[in-house]
């Protein structure tokens, strides 16, 4: 399967990003908080709002004064640090104002949905969104992100109070007892304003919530009028605005409003900007993001107005926080000249993306989608901005060479993501009623495909990416008003011809596992959103022993995309990898290959598949997958049995490789070839040692190498066996074309096929090239007539496979190729000499009846990846 884990890269509404944020200094002294009742201290905070049962609808931070005297919040900022970080802190949000004596202050955070009553007025919206469970909230007297050891934080001089709660590893001198997640909604609430530095001590559990507001500022204490600004001089000429903890004022037109998807604000642009752009002069950018969740929906695109707001870096974006209807006028827009869209291209470099944050702008240029993995998750398409996806940089060159380097730093100027104007994670339970967006039948959104912007879009930084927004939530239902992009529809219904006498092919078939987890126990299940199992994912648990889908349904799905593929991709001997082994679970070996072979003959025998030899290693020494070979019995036959290299210690921790000889039906001497099926070690990164320790070409890649050795000596005996120097070394490598182990089989004369296809198999992080090979002997080489990737697979959503089905109401299952599995399947033709002499063309006449064969589904693992 997948040679890697999935790592996510957009995160969540219910996390931060962490940042590289600048650092506070620390010192040995002791902190402002005062245990004699005196300063400023963190008094109540509620964690579960929005969620079911929850009393407001959004989380919030009450500050109190307990002292005699007025207290001054300017340059303050209240900050949050997820539970484990060991970094800065990956929320900050800037106070103002302040607090006078015996009175509190209110922060208004994140909203985990739709639940509760508003909070009263807030004294400042903030962005922050801790955890319901563990984390760490800190009140500052800087602006800037704290990075905190572990541990206990008794003499920061830069930390007036702090709170861990949960299982936080920061904290004073104990965690506080935390709710046990969102669905406990209590908050956690200081008794009778004591702070004797004990976290645990200090704080309770409550489940009366009494969030306390005291007004933005104090009329008896220092005031801090707003500063008029443009956008430029708040932005600055850096990643971080100069007026960081400043309330200002400024004035815009609306460019781009969220009041539905979680972004719960707008963008202002400074009237009269925009258009043709020099981003070597431009250094300041002239729009910026208002967070104001209480003033989004009264505000429309096109709108001139001025807000008061404070200034604050949310994960290194710079934004203005309007808490109130107070912070907004509309003004007369009567003379006023909107900004137009930039007409740039994506910026290639983050200075230069920097001058453009939070702009419209008109993308210029060749834009080709890179990515689609998490778009049926999070709503987002990566893009490339050049003419193709980007290049996994060991698909080019070795790693660390000049070439790998010139890779890397090309994907990185070029890369971005094309988003929804929306937070919203699509598989989380409460939003998979929810249409997802950009992804339909009508329209596939393939990785590959050209992309033309119809629409402007605001250059946005969110999540550590920086972003095109469309200019408010799309969805389904407004796409054809909102959606700023379409996508070229680049699939096939078959490979290219490829000519020859007879074909050869090689597919990953993604866990095809006829022996479902209900069959077995102790399997645990990932499931659709109605809760029923789609995918094992715990195959390593004791008892079950088996991956794949969960049950028969489920099974059927898979094996009905899976059928409709091999039946289309038109060869007439298939190796197979990732397919059931069987005889780990006690059954004949071959059991679940003649499962599929009766798939595939459901309409008439036209397929078989090559029987395990006699000679096969111990079931105890065998993976749960194997590789296997099926073939066209009007037009392919074996010669001889097949053969398994046996006690070799290089496959240890993969599959052994299977060799088998065939001719065409009506070949005559010298049409014999050997087909050696590989599947070896992936890339998962393990822990390892040695050799197998990822520099740059995933984890085992010492181990690929000697599987790559030991595989050459194992094809030098078994091609005198079968007496051809014709060979033919397919399957998945688990390694992209300048990695060790295809350098090893290239510098013993074997030639890749997939190469001369100008296409890749296999998508991962972003960036394409091929795991799956056909290496052909000299030999081999002089008779190959054509050599395609159909891509059906690693191109298409991951929401198609069988795995996803029902995840989301927009259900993008059918019975067809397309994502029956992970990898994409290679074929070529191979001229070989027949009976009558020449040959009978191939392509046309001879591969006609399996398409559609089956019963209903398609191919996906849920989340292991091997």
């Amino acid at each position: 399967m997948t040679a890697y884990s999935r790592f996510v890269r957009r995160i969540g509404i219910g996390f931060l990003a962490v940042t590289a944020l600048v650092a506070a200094p620390l010192a040995a002294l002791p902190s402002q908080a005062s245990t004699a009742g005196t300063g400023v201290v963190i008094n109540e905070v509620y964690l579960s709002g929005g969620s079911a049962g929850a009393a407001y609808s959004n989380k919030f931070i009450e500050l109190y004064n307990p002292g005699a005297s007025s207290v001054s919040l300017a340059g303050w900022s209240l900050q949050y640090r997820p539970a484990t970080s060991t970094g800065a802190a990956s929320g900050v949000v800037a106070l103002s104002g302040s607090i006078a004596p015996s009175a509190y202050f209110l922060v208004q955070g994140g909203s985990n949905g739709g639940n509760g009553s508003p909070l009263p007025t807030p004294d400042v919206v903030g962005t922050l969104n801790p955890s319901g469970s563990a984390g760490t909230i800190i009140l500052s007297n800087t602006a800037s992100a704290l990075t905190l050891p572990a541990g206990s934080i008794t003499g920061n001089p830069a930390v007036v109070d702090l709170l861990g709660y949960g299982t936080s590893n920061t904290f004073e001198s104990a965690d506080a007892a935390a709710p046990a997640g969102n669905s406990d909604v209590k908050s956690l609430v200081r008794t009778a304003f004591a702070d004797s530095d004990s976290n645990a001590a200090d704080f309770s559990l409550s489940a009366t919530i009494t969030p306390k507001a005291g007004g933005p500022s104090d009329p008896g204490g220092p005031t801090n009028p707003p500063v008029a600004l443009s956008i430029a001089e708040i932005q600055g000429t850096t990643d971080v605005s100069p007026q960081v903890g400043k309330t200002v004022e400024t004035t815009g037109v609306v460019t781009a409003a969220y009041p539905t998807g979680g972004f719960n604000g707008f963008y202002l642009q400074t009237a009269g900007t925009g258009g043709v752009i020099d981003l070597d002069t431009h250094t300041a950018s002239d729009g910026i993001f208002v967070y104001s969740p209480s003033t989004v929906a009264s505000v429309e695109i096109g709108d001139h107005v001025k807000v008061t707001g404070a200034v604050s870096e949310f994960s290194h974006l710079t934004e203005l926080s309007v808490a109130s209807a107070a912070g907004l006028t509309e003004l007369d827009k009567s003379g006023i000249v909107a900004p137009v869209p930039a007409t740039v291209g994506f910026p290639a470099t983050d200075a230069q993306r920097e001058s453009l944050e939070g702009m419209l702008v008109a993308p210029q240029g060749a834009y080709t989608v890179t990515d689609n993995y998490s778009t049926n998750q999070y709503g987002e398409v990566e893009l490339a901005h050049d003419t193709s996806a980007l290049l996994q940089p060991t698909a080019v060159a070795p790693v660390g060479t000049a070439g790998y380097l010139a890779v890397m730093a090309k994907n990185a100027a070029i890369r971005v993501t094309l988003d929804d104007g929306a937070s919203t994670n699509f598989l989380s339970a409460a939003n998979t009623g929810k249409p997802l967006p950009w992804l339909s039948f009508a329209a596939p959104l393939r990785i590959g495909a050209p992309v033309t912007f119809t629409r402007p879009v605001i250059l946005d930084f969110r999540n550590s990416l920086w972003k095109l927004q469309p200019t408010t939530e799309l969805t389904p239902a407004d796409a054809a008003v909102v959606q700023p992009a379409t996508f070229a529809n680049t699939r096939t219904t078959a490979p290219k011809k490829v000519g020859g006498t007879l074909k050869v092919a090689t597919f990953n078939v993604l866990n095809y596992f006829p022996t479902t987890g209900e069959k077995r126990v102790g399997c645990t299940y990932y499931t659709d959103r109605e809760g029923v199992p789609t995918t094992v994912n715990n195959s390593d648990a004791p008892g079950c022993g088996v991956r794949g889908a969960a049950n028969e349904a489920s099974f059927q799905r898979q094996q009905a995309k899976i059928v409709t593929a091999i039946g289309a991709l038109g060869a007439d001997v298939v190796s197979l990898e990732e397919i059931e082994n069987s005889a780990k679970l006690g059954q004949d070996r071959d059991a679940a290959v003649a499962t599929l072979v009766a798939a595939l003959n459901s309409k008439g025998k036209i397929w078989d598949y090559v029987r395990s030899p006699a000679t096969v290693p111990a079931a105890a020494d065998e993976d749960v997958i194997r590789t296997a070979f099926i073939y066209r019995t009007a037009t392919a036959k074996p010669v001889g049995a097949s053969t398994i290299l046996i006690g070799s210690p290089a496959f240890t921790n993969a599959r052994e490789p299977l060799a088998q000889a065939f001719q065409p039906t009506r070949g005559k001497k010298g049409s014999t070839f050997l087909v050696i099926a590989n599947h070896f070690k992936s890339k998962s990164p393990s822990a390892t040692t040695g050799d197998n320790v990822d520099a740059g070409q995933g984890a085992y890649n010492g181990d690929r190498t000697r599987q790559a050795q030991a595989l050459i000596a194992f094809a030098d005996r078994q091609k005198a066996a079968a007496k051809t120097d014709k060979v033919l070394l397919v399957g998945d490598f688990n390694s992209y074309d300048q990695e060790d182990p295809i350098l090893t089989l290239a510098a013993a004369g074997y030639v890749d096929q997939v190469p001369k296809t100008g296409k890749q198999t296999y998508a991962f992080d972003g960036m394409v090239g091929s795991l799956d090979h056909v290496f052909a002997s000299t030999a081999a080489d002089r008779s190959v007539s054509g050599a395609d990737v159909w891509n059906i697979n690693s191109v298409e959503s991951v929401g198609l496979e069988y795995s996803r089905f029902n995840a989301n109401v927009t259900n993008l299952y059918e019975v067809s190729p397309y994502r029956s599995s992970d990898h994409d399947p290679v074929i070529l033709g191979l001229d070989l000499p027949t009976k009558g002499g020449g040959h009978d063309g191939g392509d046309d006449g001879h591969h006609g009846g399996d398409d559609g064969q089956g019963g209903g589904g398609h191919g996906g693992c849920g989340h292991h990846f091997f």
